[in-house]
């Protein structure tokens, strides 16, 4: 298919949630804080800081709370969560953030491993938590996330009729948005062409975001191909850090950096200033010291050829 592509997409830099929660080191407050001031300098505006799960499960993830109140000082920054629950969601609306995940995994098998609930259940869930979120006044936005959309490592296939009946069903519970998520690395661009043009047409403006892996090489690809279907924001994580615990050998989401570089060099307006993002990825793997890292550009740097990378550090020689 030809499709024309947008001139402007957002990156949404889920590196504090989905990449530190997949890996051991236990990131100090102090450093996330570091970490949300120079993503915002780099022109970052939307960022998911953390999810509201007991600390005993996710230490990793302790401190959402104060990241949110932190975060929410930025001017025009857009700070998400994700919550797996109402009592996450009560947490997340007393926070003030801005937006709440809720992940439903369209796979049975998955959820019942990933969420102690049938996908089902987590439907009926949503609809609580709409409803506490109106009876408090809330102003906090629900997207309803629907992971393993293009495959799953403990299912096998995902009908597509059931990922598309599924979000019918968030929106319908109540989610103010929905994305589909590749949780496993399984999609290539013909079967994200074929789905997400199909869930475009279903929830209109109220499709909010595409979340794909690198496992199998093909995130970036998989993006464009969701370009191409109208979806103009994306998941990702600076240093591709992350990974899924029901998928042996995946990677994270696509990288920020890689992303930003591909849509720029597209004539697709992100926002973000690449050199400043490559330098927080050299310091954010100082930081991680011993865990894996992915991501190629900060290898090769900006081609020249690249728009203003004459005048940038980065571009190579």
């Amino acid at each position: 298919m030809t499709a024309s592509l947008p001139t402007h997409a957002v990156i949404r830099e889920v590196g504090l949630r989905d990449g530190l929660q997949s890996i051991q080191t236990i990131l100090p407050t102090e450093h996330k804080r570091e970490w949300i001031r120079a993503a915002h300098a780099a022109g970052q505006r939307e960022i998911e800081v953390g999810s509201f799960v007991p600390a005993r499960l996710l230490p990793q993830l302790a401190d959402t709370a104060e990241l949110v109140d932190y975060a929410r000082r930025f001017p025009e920054l857009f700070v998400s969560v994700l919550v797996p629950n109402l009592r996450g969601a009560e947490s997340a609306i007393a926070s003030g953030a801005d937006l709440m995940i809720v992940p439903l995994s369209a796979s049975h098998a998955h959820s019942l491993a990933n969420l102690r609930k049938t996908p089902d259940e987590v439907v009926a869930e949503v609809a609580r938590i709409r409803a506490a979120r109106d009876a408090a006044g809330s102003k906090t936005l629900i997207e309803g996330g629907v992971g393993t959309a293009l495959g799953c490592t403990l299912q096998g296939r995902v009908e597509p009729d059931e990922v598309l009946r599924l979000m019918q069903a968030l929106l319908d519970a109540g989610a103010d948005r929905v994305s589909l998520a590749d949780t496993v690395g399984y999609a290539d661009p013909a079967m994200v062409s074929e789905l997400f043009e199909r869930a475009v047409a279903i929830a209109g403006e109220r499709f909010w975001c595409g979340h794909f892996h690198d496992t199998r090489g093909l995130g970036l690809a998989n993006v464009h191909a969701a370009l191409q279907a109208g979806v103009t924001r994306f998941d990702a994580c600076l240093a591709g850090i992350g990974g899924c615990p029901h998928a042996p050998g995946a990677s994270g989401n696509v990288t920020t950096e890689d992303l930003a570089y591909m849509l720029g060099s597209m004539g697709i307006d992100t926002g973000l200033d690449i050199g400043a993002l490559l330098a927080l990825r050299e310091t954010v793997a100082g930081w991680l010291q011993g865990e894996t890292l992915h991501g190629t550009l900060w290898r090769a740097g900006l081609p020249k050829t690249y728009p203003a990378a004459a005048s940038s550090s980065t571009a190579v020689a």
